[in-house]
């Protein structure tokens, strides 16, 4: 069993017992959220697509912990300029331990 949940811009594919790192949330870790828009839900031969939701399906989750992600880095360069240019940033991450799939 298996859905596909939209978390801000992004879609993650995800089933009981995952866990996803996404951006930053406001909640706490600890709390339990309910993840309500699901795009496709999957139980085997049951195979439901949202139009852009599905309404009956919930997935619900729990904040583990917030962290960094790993460090990018940018670089800019122009030859015979004189010229070069580094910076970078570590993105703010939400890690979320899926607990069930109800639909």
């Amino acid at each position: 069993m298996f859905a596909v949940v939209q978390i801000g811009p992004y879609q993650y594919k995800v089933g009981e017992g995952d866990s996803i790192s996404t951006h930053r949330l406001q909640d706490e870790v600890g709390k339990k959220m309910i993840l309500d828009k699901v795009l496709l839900f999957s139980n085997g031969s049951d195979i439901r697509v949202g139009q852009p939701f599905l309404q009956e399906v919930k997935v619900e989750a729990e904040v583990l912990k917030h962290s960094l992600g790993e460090k990018t880095i940018a670089f800019k360069f122009h030859r015979r300029k004189r010229y070069a240019k580094t910076h970078g940033g570590r993105r703010q991450l939400t890690t979320l331990n899926i607990t069930k799939i109800e639909g």
